[in-house]
C-alpha cells in the first residue's frame, strides 16, 4: 500500500489507447526515447516505428478500459495496476506543478498490444515510453510483470517509479534537455535516461510530504524495490557485460541506482543535471 486517502481519481489526464491499422511513416516528431527503449528490449525500431502495428485492442476492450480508468479510486490504486498508474500521474502532476514554473501535464495512454503515436507505431514489446511528438507517456501494465521476470520488482513503488521515469522525460522535453540529448548520440541518450531516473527520485521525495500528500511515508523496503528495478534495467545487466560502455543507451545498473537515489535523497531537480558532469 502506498496511496493514502479515499475517493475517486477522476481519470486524471489518462485515457485508454487504441491500435491502428496500416503503416505509419516516420515524421519530424520521432522521439529518441522510443528508439532506445526498442533497442534495449531487443526490438527492431524499424518494425516498431514504420511497420505494421500488429493486432490492436478491440473497440470494446478500449471502452472497458476507458470506463475502468474513469472509475478508478484512490483505494483501488493500492491493488489495481491501471488505477495505480492513474493515481501516480495525478501525484506527479501535483508535484511537478509545484516544483516547475510553466509545467504543463503530459497526456498518458494505457494500452495493450499496439498503439499509434506521433512517434510512429508503438507496441507492448517496447516497454513504457514517452513520445515528445505528442507529449504523451505510454504504458502497457503487462510490463510490470516483465520487469519482475528481469530481476526487478512489481511492487507498488517500483511500478510508480516506472511511471515517474517517463514523466521525467516529459520534464526534460519541457526544459529542452531532451532535444539537446538527442543531438549527442549514445552519450546524450545515457544522460537523458539517468536524468529521468533522478527526476523520478525527486518526485518520490516530495510525493509523501505534507498533510495533503497522496503517498504514505515511503519505507526503506519500498526504496529497495526501486533500486532492484533500476539495477534490472541497466545496460550492463541487460547485456550481461560491462564492456563497451560507449555503446550503452541507458546507463549501467550502478549509474541508474546512483541517480534515482540522488533525486530521492536531495529532492532537488537541480541536482539532476547529468549534462553538467563527466562523472555519471
Amino acid at each position: 500500500m502506498t496511496f493514502q486517502g479515499s475517493g475517486p481519481l477522476g481519470g486524471g489526464n489518462v485515457s485508454a489507447g487504441g491500435g491502428g491499422g496500416g503503416r505509419m511513416a516516420l515524421g519530424g516528431g520521432v522521439g529518441l526515447i522510443v528508439t532506445i527503449v526498442a533497442l534495449l528490449f531487443g526490438v527492431n525500431p524499424g518494425q516498431i516505428m514504420g511497420g505494421d502495428p500488429g493486432s490492436a485492442p478491440t473497440g470494446a476492450s478500449d471502452q472497458a478500459l476507458s470506463e475502468h480508468i474513469a472509475n478508478c479510486t484512490i483505494e483501488q490504486a493500492n491493488s489495481d495496476d491501471v488505477c495505480r498508474i492513474v493515481a501516480t500521474t495525478v501525484s506527479l502532476d501535483r508535484v511537478w506543478g509545484s516544483l516547475m514554473s510553466g509545467y504543463t501535464r503530459p497526456a498518458t495512454k494505457i494500452f495493450s498490444g499496439s498503439i499509434a503515436t506521433a512517434c510512429g507505431a508503438g507496441t507492448s514489446a517496447m516497454g513504457p515510453f514517452y513520445c515528445p511528438g505528442d507529449k504523451t507517456a505510454y504504458f502497457d501494465p503487462a510490463f510490470f510483470a516483465q520487469l519482475k521476470q528481469m530481476g526487478g520488482s512489481d511492487g507498488p513503488l517500483a511500478q510508480e517509479y516506472v511511471v515517474a521515469h517517463e514523466y521525467g522525460h516529459h520534464v526534460e522535453n519541457l526544459t529542452g534537455v531532451l532535444a539537446k540529448g538527442q543531438r549527442m548520440g549514445n552519450d546524450g541518450s545515457v544522460r537523458i535516461e539517468l536524468q529521468a531516473d533522478c527526476l523520478a527520485g525527486v518526485w518520490m521525495s516530495k510525493a509523501d510530504e505534507g498533510p495533503d500528500a497522496m503517498l504514505e511515508p515511503i519505507t526503506d523496503e519500498q526504496i529497495q524495490t526501486v533500486i532492484a528495478s533500476a539495477k534490472a534495467i541497466g545496460d550492463d545487466t541487460i547485456t550481461g557485460s560491462s564492456a563497451n560502455p560507449e555503446s550503452w543507451t541507458h546507463g549501467s545498473a550502478a549509474q541508474r541506482v546512483r541517480w534515482v537515489t540522488t533525486g530521492y535523497s536531495t529532492g532537488d531537480p537541480r541536482r539532476c543535471d547529468t549534462f553538467a558532469t563527466d562523472d555519471l
